[in-house]
């Protein structure tokens, strides 16, 4: 006859069972098993869940767990990196979202024009500039009398504020250029637009576009404001000659200053080194005359480097004098220094590194 703890033994015991540990201590004597009718069921074996006492912990019963199908291993697919809409890069090309097309030098304009204006040397230089002109040309214009107007035209009050106006042009001229040297931001400009040669024409047709607009509308405010304040019988009228020369030809000649400035500087790739060779070029023409026309070997070089200094030249268009030109040749000469400038300025710009 069986025991029932042979009878447990010899039940199932679920697979995730954990192993059963040996009683400790000395055996214990089986408990008498009561009589039994031979159809009954065995209690222990109606419910094999039951533990023995002899166990320190019960055993809940679970149900072993279902095999799952086996399934065939996918190959890992590589997710797109563009948008869900475009296709795999194994299936077809990659298309971009955004339309792409060619740059052009109109994009050149907008990148240069974008940086001119949101840089304050830009807003300061030229708003200096503009209190220059207008400001000392009005107190000239407030300060002398119709009968100072005799021989000279009423447009006269401009010269004098474009003298100090022109060194503004000629500092931002320069900045336009080398402060991206200094800061290194020439290399993202050049990255941006590899076509170097579009950078500069960019640069410079914003910039003489700028202070040509600029220079020559504070000219024809100052003119203007001063034909209103001296008219009369004593007064000579200006010449449409004279009012094109006084507005139009001076904001021409500051503008192509300014411009040649921006041909140094890119030259030069200094800022201090380009504004001080520009001071010379502006300054030495009107000083070194006095001491070559002392000898007289040189006298005649010192008359024409005088004749074509910035202060004569001003004078020139403005008319001041009846014994100067209408000052056009000078502004020729000035374009033609520029114009080289600006090809050495190319030239170099394509040879060098940044």
């Amino acid at each position: 006859m069986t025991t029932p703890y042979q009878q447990q033994s010899q039940a199932p015991v679920p697979p995730q069972s954990p192993p059963q540990s040996p009683p400790q201590g000395p055996p214990q004597a089986a408990p008498p098993m009561p009589p039994q009718a031979p159809h009954q069921t065995n209690p222990y074996q109606a419910a094999p869940h039951h533990h023995a006492p002899h166990h320190s912990a019960p055993h809940h019963h679970t149900q072993p767990p279902q095999s799952q199908p086996h399934q065939p291993h996918q190959p890992h697919q590589q997710m797109p990196s563009g948008p869900p809409s475009q296709p795999y890069a194994g299936v077809g090309p990659y298309t971009s979202p955004i339309p792409v097309r060619r740059t052009s030098l109109g994009n050149a304009l907008a990148s240069e024009w974008t940086k001119i204006k949101s840089v304050r040397s830009t807003i300061w230089t030229l708003s200096v500039m503009v209190a220059l002109v207008i400001g000392i040309g009005l107190l000239v214009a407030a300060t002398t009398a119709d009968s100072d107007y005799d021989t000279v035209p009423t447009t006269l009050p401009g010269f004098f504020g474009t003298l100090l106006g022109q060194l503004c042009v000629v500092t931002l001229g320069v900045l336009v250029i080398t402060s991206e040297y200094s800061t290194g931001m020439i290399r993202t400009t050049l990255t941006a637009c590899p076509q170097r040669s579009r950078v500069l024409t960019a640069k410079a047709l914003v910039f003489f576009t700028l202070s040509f607009t600029i220079t020559t509308v504070a000219l024809v405010l100052v003119a203007y404001a001063s034909m209103g304040m001296h008219s009369g019988p004593a007064v000579a009228e200006p010449t449409g000659d004279q009012i094109l020369g006084a507005t139009v030809g001076a904001g021409l000649y500051v503008s192509l200053l300014g411009l040649l400035s921006l041909a140094v500087g890119a030259i030069l790739r200094h800022s201090a080194g380009a504004i001080t060779t520009m001071l010379g070029v502006v300054l030495l023409p009107s000083i070194l005359p006095a001491f070559l026309m002392m000898s007289d070997s040189l006298r005649d070089l010192g008359s024409k480097m005088l004749e074509y200094s910035s202060p004569q030249s001003l004078a020139s268009l403005f008319q001041i004098d009846d014994g100067l030109n209408n000052g056009w040749p000078q502004l020729s000469v000035l374009a033609g220094i520029t114009a080289a400038a600006m090809i050495a300025a190319y030239a170099l710009l394509e040879k060098r590194d940044v």
